[in-house]
């Protein structure tokens, strides 16, 4: 109808399909779904539409073009002030399909910039999960990791890890993006948060969030929060943070480049430094402990062991990465050395006093006295050196991250330790730096004669050092050389067996030297293996001290 009431122009639904650009089965289904109302029939008995519902059908093409649906259309059309809301509604919508689609095409882009295997390993990662799988992910996370505990801001800060990717992301940050919803899956994450949120709740968030004395703290400096997730307000207290922190890595660091092994009497001292830095920090959340000693000690323990884990030290770090932030050098392995240095001695003197006990006993067990065995223990170990041509620098062993060139170094370097001690001239050079040079035979032949000349000096083996006489100086290269004398044999793929005799003696030593110290990823030894009794003595001996023996 026209504005006075005059009937207005009808067309056919062939005509209204040319005018809208729908085709005619479209025009037919939206009107039979209610899009659109025919106003009449023509004679022959087909549907005839005015102005009113050639518009009405021009809109539902624009808006089903954005994805909406039919009954989505429907009540935007009939409802006054619907299409506004229905629009709004899918503004959000599209908006979060097209951070979707950015994910997407981030992760392929970076996927081109790689390896033809690199893009396969990432594109395989990827295909498992989505972006909203791996945003549910991290809400299953947090839920299931916090429980019911009371820690709103440790809470707060682990939201920020389903915040997904930045609009534009670096290559570094979807491999952040990535890695992180791979954390989460996996094992490790779970339980370490869940611990250190069951001791923020155990001592409560304002003390606990004092606490610098963890991985957590220094991760988080960068994002200005505490170890707990907490926002930090008090710039002094933060500042104290980053100051302790900064002291007990310095002091560990310093111990580890010089070759201090943390469950040795001589990482007495660092502790003791450390403890003295912390007793009068914020972190110390039992002021009345004021001094150095088992209490301190045990606490400070405590606090590290629920605040010093690696896959939480890697999560914030990868938080770091997506909100474009510094990433702190990581201190998983400071915190490894601490907490064991502080196992193995929980007081002080307690290393030292167990020495002394250990060196009472003045008797030789070695197979023609300690420096008969020692001589010929370093003759075995320097042919299998010899034997090692440097093609098989790059072979595992049974060390840890160690290659057959590390090995070799660090066989050199304890030549160099305990002769420097034994002729009174501690080295100047640290346990980290190069010791084979060019010449890995003339390294550990020279290394080897300064270490025997001053072993086989008059009166050596009854020389005081410290707590202990010469003999036990003598005693300790021996096993090492056997030890690693069994991880390069190893290695290269000979016969492990040296010296059986010697290395049955070495047995109830080692049990007896190493028996009391902690099996942590920071100590010298993992947790023993077990092994047949009929095994060589030296596969006893490695096993022992946590190396898995080839069957």
């Amino acid at each position: 109808m026209s504005k006075d009431g005059a009937p207005g122009p009808t067309w056919s639904i062939g005509a209204v399909a040319r005018r809208t650009g729908l085709p005619v089965k479209v025009v037919r289904h939206w009107s039979d779904a209610g899009i659109v109302v025919p106003v009449g029939r023509t004679t022959g008995g087909y549907r005839l539409y005015d102005t009113d519902g050639v518009a009405r059908l021009q809109l539902a093409r624009t808006l089903r073009d954005l994805g909406l649906g039919l009954g989505e259309i429907r009540a935007a059309l009939d409802r006054e002030g619907g299409l506004a809301e229905v629009a709004a509604a899918h503004v959000e919508a599209l908006e979060g399909q097209i951070r979707r689609l950015r994910t997407h095409q981030a992760v392929l882009r970076t996927v081109t910039r790689r390896t033809t295997h690199e893009g396969l390993v990432l594109m395989t990662r990827t295909a498992h999960m989505s972006p909203d799988e791996r945003r549910r992910l991290v809400h299953d996370f947090l839920t299931d990791t916090l429980g019911d505990l009371e820690v709103p801001h440790f809470r707060e800060g682990l939201r920020a890890a389903g915040s997904g990717l930045p609009e534009n992301p670096t290559d570094e940050q979807v491999d952040a993006w990535l890695e992180l919803g791979e954390l989460i899956a996996g094992g490790e994450l779970r339980p370490a948060m869940r611990r250190m949120a069951r001791y923020a709740a155990r001592y409560g968030e304002e003390a606990q969030g004092q606490e610098a004395q963890g991985q957590a703290a220094h991760d988080q400096e960068a994002q200005g929060r505490d170890p707990q997730g907490r926002q930090v307000r008090d710039s002094a207290m933060a500042e104290e943070m980053r100051a302790l922190t900064t002291t007990w890595t310095t002091r560990v660091r310093v111990a580890m480049r010089s070759g201090i092994a943390a469950d040795s009497p001589a990482a007495d001292q660092v502790v003791a430094g450390v403890i003295a830095a912390w007793l009068p920090s914020g972190a110390n959340t039992a002021p009345a402990v004021t001094r150095d000693g088992a209490e301190a000690r045990t606490l400070l323990l405590e606090q590290l062991s629920h605040a010093a884990e690696p896959a939480v030290e890697r999560f914030w770090q990868l938080l770091c990465v997506l909100g474009g932030r510094p990433v702190p050098p990581g201190i998983a392995d400071e915190g490894r050395w601490l907490t064991t240095a502080l196992r193995a001695n929980p007081a002080p003197g307690a290393g030292t006093t167990r020495l002394e006990a250990l060196c009472t006993d003045g008797s030789d067990p070695w197979p023609g006295g300690v420096l008969e065995a020692f001589t010929r223990v370093q003759d075995t170990v320097g042919s299998l050196v010899r034997a090692t041509a440097p093609d098989r620098f790059g072979l595992p062993t049974p060390c840890a991250a160690w290659t057959v060139r590390d090995l070799l170094d660090h066989l050199v370097w304890e030549h160099v330790i305990w002769g420097g001690l034994a002729h009174g001239t501690p080295p100047t050079d640290g346990h980290t730096d190069d010791h084979l040079g060019d010449d890995h035979v003339a390294a550990f032949e020279a290394a080897a004669a300064h270490a025997r000349d001053a072993f086989m000096a008059p009166g050596m083996t009854a020389r005081s050092f410290g707590p202990a006489p010469g003999r036990r100086v003598v005693e300790q290269l021996l096993v090492e050389l056997l030890v690693h004398g069994w991880d390069l044999a190893t290695a290269l793929g000979r016969d492990r067996d040296l010296e059986p005799d010697i290395a049955r003696a070495a047995l109830p030593v080692v049990r007896e030297v190493y028996g009391a110290l902690p099996r942590t990823p920071g100590g010298s030894f993992a947790p023993a293996r077990p092994l047949p009794e009929h095994a060589p003595a030296l596969d006893h001996v490695a096993a022992y001290l946590g190396r898995t023996v080839p069957e």
